[in-house]
């Protein structure tokens, strides 16, 4: 790659969210005064006259209210999170790709579902004619090895493009076997960048540049971070537009969301005005029991709108699809989750691509 030039390789394959309030039983449901009211307001979904939402596959509930005299009816499809579901439309078919919204998926916890997210909200955006990038940048190499690379045999990787001058993009890109996704991939050798960017100039601007290059040829670049809150994480929060916060739905996994949003509020104040919380992901959703539901309703009081309508659920395909290399939407395509992500994809274009 030479200048601006950059081709796909066909070689190998709010600031200030409040506290969060304790964990408690929801308050009592509302009630229906009168014939003529209907029920506008989000209905607690453990006090649903259908019990609580355990529901069909797609985690949505639906609580009939009728009057006095048999009348009227109002219905509300309340999804996971205790709102109502918006009917969330097809996103439309694009003609010309480019001018790609960076998101990066950072949570400083582990094991919460950034990897999965990104490696599955990347192929069901593709499916949706999205031409999307994955940068994998952690040194574990872990959204490298589920898309079926050997970490051990990559001869370059993202560590060889933010550290070498000589290393052009698409030389790195390779393509993820999913069609209209590629990947960057990464494995332990980029543990080594965070030590040598220290003594670089501008070190925090580093992946910022070498993405430039990428970004009028793709829709979407969905970058994984490390589960810190370290120099590359801050360097992937620089080059970006929006961050999504994967969050396990378990109670200690609230607890350091105050500082990854401190941290963010300081990237944005210091490196990139531009960049915005775009959504708050709840990831292992159990609405079977008591506890995933109170920790959903606490993450809706503090967070309100910024957390996604879309849950993912708990399920064996996840882990089936990682070892077979490969992401949910193709290994299990009828399956609750790809289902999920499919959904989540749609809820993404909605607030981040289309609007």
């Amino acid at each position: 790659m030479s200048g601006g030039n950059f081709s796909v390789p066909t070689g190998q394959h709010g600031t200030g969210a409040p506290e969060m309030p304790p964990l408690g039983r929801p308050p009592a449901a509302p009630t229906i005064p009168g014939e003529q009211d209907r029920v506008t307001q989000p209905l607690p979904f453990e006090r649903s006259s259908v019990g609580p939402v355990t529901g069909p596959a797609s985690g949505q509930a639906t609580v009939t209210a009728e009057s006095p005299v048999g009348a009227a009816t109002a219905t509300v499809e309340l999804g996971p999170t205790g709102r109502p579901f918006p009917a969330l439309p097809e996103p439309r078919p694009l003609t010309t790709h480019g001018n790609a919204r960076v998101i990066s998926m950072c949570n400083q916890k582990g094991g919460v579902g950034k990897t999965t997210t990104t490696i599955n909200l990347g192929a069901a955006l593709a499916e949706y004619g999205r031409k999307v990038l994955l940068v994998d940048f952690d040194p574990q190499g872990s959204l490298s090895v589920g898309l079926g690379l050997n970490p051990h045999e990559m001869e370059l990787t993202v560590y060889n493009l933010l550290m070498e001058k000589d290393v052009a993009l698409d030389e790195v890109v390779v393509p993820s076997g999913v069609p209209g996704m590629d990947l960057l991939p990464s494995n332990i050798d980029l543990s080594a960048a965070e030590v040598q960017l220290v003594h670089e100039v501008a070190r925090e601007q580093t992946l910022a540049r070498v993405l430039a290059p990428a970004i009028e040829h793709y829709d979407v670049i969905l970058i994984d971070c490390q589960p810190s809150l370290g120099l590359l994480t801050v360097n992937a929060l620089t080059a970006s537009d929006g961050v999504i916060v994967p969050l396990e739905c378990e109670y200690f996994a609230l607890r350091g969301v105050a500082l990854l949003k401190t941290t963010i509020d300081k990237v944005r104040e210091r490196l990139n005005p531009k960049l915005e919380i775009d959504g708050v992901l709840g990831t292992m959703y159990d609405g079977r029991t008591l506890h995933g539901r109170e920790v959903m309703e606490r993450l809706v009081q503090a967070w309100g709108d910024q957390v996604f309508h879309t849950v993912i659920r708990r399920t064996v395909k996840f882990s089936d699809s990682t070892v077979a290399g490969e992401p949910i939407t193709t290994y299990a395509s009828t399956s609750t989750g790809a289902d999920a992500y499919r959904s989540l994809a749609k809820e993404v274009v909605v607030r981040c691509l289309d609007g």
